[in-house]
């Protein structure tokens, strides 16, 4: 009879390749709390040998009740939820899924800077509720031949500004890790400064890390035109939401898109729920059934890598600032 080693959390509902490849381990057996919660997953952290989690904070606090943890492992990429440094204390590794979103979420980008633009939610109401003459208020604009400003060059930016060239956009980007000749050969322009970017942009996609507060602040949407459009799929609370919702309401900014919330789910009462102008999704960006199996299998391989000693090394992001010395492939 084969004894259990290693006790797995999930915290957080994910699709079921993961937890299936997770499961077929006989060393292994699984909690799994599908509630997005820390309250919810709290209780099983006592016996956590790995945790594979969501969107959840995940501070000192939970850590220090796991006595037992070896690995974190994020369903996604981003960690600014995660206290990194609580981990580094223990020299636990957290390691993120690499790159199987960015199309996913490249892609819903587009969605969101289409449907701002072609204001798609405020038409399916009115066409659904009696109100066909709406389509005459002549208020949708295009994407062809307008400039989109994308900040953030990375995996993500780097495909939203190819989505974007196949649409007729002139694309130029902020990111001061990616030199001019990086971005030349997809037709990418390169933005030396982000405040004289934003002015002369008329779509800016945001795709920067999270973790440092609002990037885009009151004085940098008051530096946008006003028939700009904004979009955030990358982390709530880069932007800065009380000061968007004033730009929208103020006609100060045409319209804006976000993926993501600084508070997630939002309270109901949060102003931009009933902006007229902004469109919200629920952070499902890379959602999608192709890419939610990918990061589960990606996530749950992580686990079963640190186990084995053979963790790839490129997705632990605190491998140097935790002084990890153990055996990792790559």
């Amino acid at each position: 009879m084969t004894t259990e080693t290693y006790r797995v959390l999930i915290a957080g509902k994910v699709h079921g390749a993961g937890v299936a490849l997770l499961r077929q381990r006989p060393d292994i057996a699984t909690d799994l709390v599908e509630a997005v919660t820390t309250e919810a997953y709290r209780p099983f952290l006592p016996n956590a040998d790995a945790i594979l989690i969501r969107t959840q904070p995940m501070k000192a606090a939970e850590i220090a009740l796991a006595p037992k943890l070896k690995i974190v492992s994020r369903h996604g990429v981003g960690y600014d939820a995660i206290d990194v440094a609580a981990l580094n204390a223990r020299r636990i590794p957290l390691a993120i899924v690499g790159d199987v979103n960015s199309r996913a979420v490249a892609e819903h980008t587009l969605m969101l800077m289409l449907a701002a633009a072609r204001r798609t939610v405020a038409h399916h109401i009115a066409s659904t509720t009696g109100h066909w003459n709406e389509r005459n208020r002549f208020d949708s604009t295009e994407l062809d031949g307008k400039s989109l400003l994308v900040l953030g060059f990375g995996r993500i930016g780097r495909r939203v500004a190819e989505l974007a060239n196949a649409f007729g956009m002139v694309v130029s980007a902020f990111d001061p890790f990616v030199t001019a000749e990086q971005m030349a050969p997809i037709g990418v322009s390169y933005a030396p400064d982000m405040t004289n970017a934003l002015a002369t942009a008329d779509y800016v996609a945001v795709h920067l890390p999270g973790g440092q507060g609002p990037v885009i602040g009151a004085a940098e949407l008051a530096r946008m035109k006003s028939s700009a459009i904004i979009v955030n799929a990358a982390r709530g609370g880069i932007v800065d939401e009380l000061a968007l919702d004033s730009a929208l309401r103020e006609r100060r900014l045409r319209a804006a898109a976000l993926d993501v919330l600084a508070e997630e789910p939002p309270a109901q009462e949060h102003p931009l729920l009933n902006n007229p102008f902004i469109t919200v999704s629920p952070h499902n960006a890379g959602l999608t059934e192709e890419c939610a199996m990918r990061m589960s299998i990606a996530a749950a391989q992580n686990i079963l890598d640190a186990f084995d000693g053979r963790l790839d090394r490129k997705l632990i992001v605190n491998a140097e600032s935790a002084g990890l010395t153990f055996s990792a492939a790559g």
